[in-house]
């Protein structure tokens, strides 16, 4: 049995600081201040939802570690991968804890000095970087980036760094290109070279910049070369000598070698089965990932936002900043950070997700409090953790959200349940929904090989599923319509796709051999067993599934073939998660 104390920190259980009496004026100017920056903040900004921790009954001071400790239970063996946790209040580190493994094949526990790849958690030490650069006069946000990389196409507009920063450039995403080209994520190695080459070849984006928001992790791969191309100094290097040393984060680094030796790290594993597989990233990339770092030196980070020791208060409103599109609307983005709310507290956040690495760090600034979960484990959930540690530490201060009425389920005939049968795609091109009848149940896939879900009727047009409400309905030029509706957002429009019969469709037509110069692959599409098979590089053979004249799905993504004038099959355009429109041209 492990002792319970082997990571437990006797500072960590300690009376928190003394209260605004104890300060002196130029303290309290600051706090003032301070506190002021991040209600305004607040305001700015509109709610997002992230994953409801489930509420817990109010705990004691003394008690919250044992109730965190028993939320980790599962990963708290010597048999398992886990995860570190570190929470932060006022300026301290009250609580840090770790729980598995780091290294399943050497029994390596996993320490709160255990250093983990936090995956796109690096996003907001790359964006500091630029800031601080601006703060220096040695760039301005709103430069376009080709003023620094030249090499990057004229796409007809003007990209900024500052629409790098906030996800709004409309640049295709570097993992779906890198897919589409046949690269492995994770096994291949890649290098921001390997990602300037590919981006240099594209000849479209996404959509106008600044028109809408997209996550892209080319935006801040393209970050990390400019730092390198203006200060002098590589990402790694300048993070280092203007960040992490001065806050005194001697564990953190930006990691470009992946054949570097790193003590201490944690090894990433994927579930198999009733044990695990090693899951590691192969990257040489960095800006959008690829940082190194512990839940002990997070707490150094996470502190120069309420004391900012690099930077200064221009910094911090900086990085606080929200982006704003074009028509003048407020995203939920800042600089490499999410903004919202949770149970009427403001939060700054952001997660990480590569190979069998997952991260959070959960902020909420007007209680001067923190959650970092760093695992090793690709079902690690540390974002749902965050929230459900922070419910037990401030649960004087949360306000759960109101209660809506549960609508109860009603029964629909079977003619009104099949009357809602069919494909339906979204507005982006890049998923197809398929409702189908089955066994006196409407059930919803999104794949060939997704088994469907059951929807559970609330009225005739209007279905539950989990915390979305799906509603029928009729759409322009006579169209149906389904349109999705999570956590009160706007509702995702998905439009009908005609019905027809895929028997009567000649799929000869389109056999052969396609080519896209922007990424320099070869598709070759063969019929085998009366059905359209995908073959690309370093991918087994895909057969696709017909969903419309012309229009085909797969887990790669949507493919339209285009005709030419003469109604023949000319090329496809595929849709492919953050990749929007790219073309294909047939050659054979």
């Amino acid at each position: 049995m492990r002792k319970a104390s082997r990571f437990k920190w006797a500072s960590g259980q300690s009376k928190i600081s003394a209260g605004p009496g104890m300060m002196n004026q130029a303290e309290n100017r600051w706090c003032n201040w301070r506190s002021s920056l991040w209600i305004l903040a607040a305001v700015l900004l509109s709610p997002c939802l992230p994953v409801l921790a489930q509420q817990e009954a109010p705990s004691k001071p003394d008690d919250a570690p044992a109730r965190v400790d028993k939320l980790f239970a599962k990963w708290d063996t010597y048999n398992t991968p886990g995860c570190a946790v570190g929470v932060y209040r006022d300026g301290r580190s009250i609580y840090m804890h770790s729980y598995g493994m780091a290294d399943l094949d050497h029994n390596a526990r996993i320490e709160p000095s255990t250093v983990f790849h936090v995956a796109s958690m690096s996003k907001q030490f790359t964006a500091a970087s630029i800031i601080l650069l601006s703060l220096e006069g040695k760039l301005s946000l709103d430069d376009p980036v080709q003023k620094y990389i030249p090499e990057l196409p004229d796409f007809g507009a003007p990209i900024t760094l500052r629409e790098l920063m906030h996800h709004t450039s409309g640049l295709r995403d570097q993992w779906t290109l890198l897919d589409i080209a046949g690269w492995r994520y994770s096994f291949d190695l890649i290098t921001n070279n390997d990602v300037l080459t590919m981006m240099s070849r594209q000849k479209a984006l996404n959509f106008p910049p600044g028109s809408r928001y997209m996550y892209c992790n080319t935006g801040y791969t393209l970050l990390g070369e400019v730092v390198k191309r203006v200060s002098g100094e590589s990402l790694r290097e300048y993070t280092i000598h203007h960040i992490f040393e001065p806050l005194g984060m001697s564990h953190t680094h930006f990691r470009d070698n992946h054949a570097e030796l790193v003590k201490g790290m944690a090894i990433g594993y994927v579930p198999k089965g009733d044990t695990y597989e090693i899951s590691i990233t192969n990257f040489d990339t960095v800006g959008a990932t690829s940082l190194l770092t512990t839940v002990e030196d997070l707490q150094k980070w996470d502190e120069n936002f309420y004391t900012p020791r690099v930077g200064g208060q221009r910094f911090l409103e900086e990085m606080l900043r929200p982006g704003k599109l074009n028509n003048g609307e407020d995203i939920k983005y800042a600089s490499g950070l999410s903004l919202g709310t949770y149970k009427s507290l403001a939060v700054v956040d952001h997660t990480g997700s590569d190979a069998g690495y997952r991260s959070d760090m959960l902020r909420f600034p007007q209680e001067h409090f923190t959650v970092s979960v760093l695992c090793n484990v690709a079902n690690g959930n540390p974002s749902f953790q965050a929230h459900r540690v922070a419910d037990i530490y401030l649960t004087d201060k949360l306000k759960p959200e109101a209660a809506q009425p549960d609508p109860k389920p009603v029964l629909l005939t079977e003619p009104q349940l099949r009357s809602h049968t069919g494909a339906f795609i979204n507005s982006d091109g890049n998923n197809i929904l398929k409702v189908t009848f089955s066994e006196g149940r409407l059930t919803l896939a999104s794949e060939g090989d997704d088994p469907g879900r059951a929807l559970t009727p609330l009225a005739e047009n209007r279905f539950r599923l989990g915390d979305a409400v799906y509603e029928f309905r009729n759409g322009a030029e006579g169209s149906g319509e389904l349109a999705i509706t999570r956590n009160r957002e706007k509702p995702e429009i998905y439009t009908e796709i005609a019905p027809f019969d895929p028997l009567r469709a000649d799929l000869s037509a389109f056999a052969g051999t396609y080519h896209s110069a922007e990424i320099d692959a070869l598709y070759r599409f063969k019929i085998e067993d009366h059905k359209l098979v995908l073959h690309r590089l370093n991918y087994y053979p895909e057969t696709l599934r017909m969903e419309g004249p012309d229009l085909f799905d797969s887990h790669l993504g949507v493919v339209r073939f285009t005709r030419d004038s003469s109604k023949r099959v000319a090329g496809f355009v595929l849709n492919s998660g953050r990749v929007l429109n790219f073309e294909f041209e047939k050659i054979s």
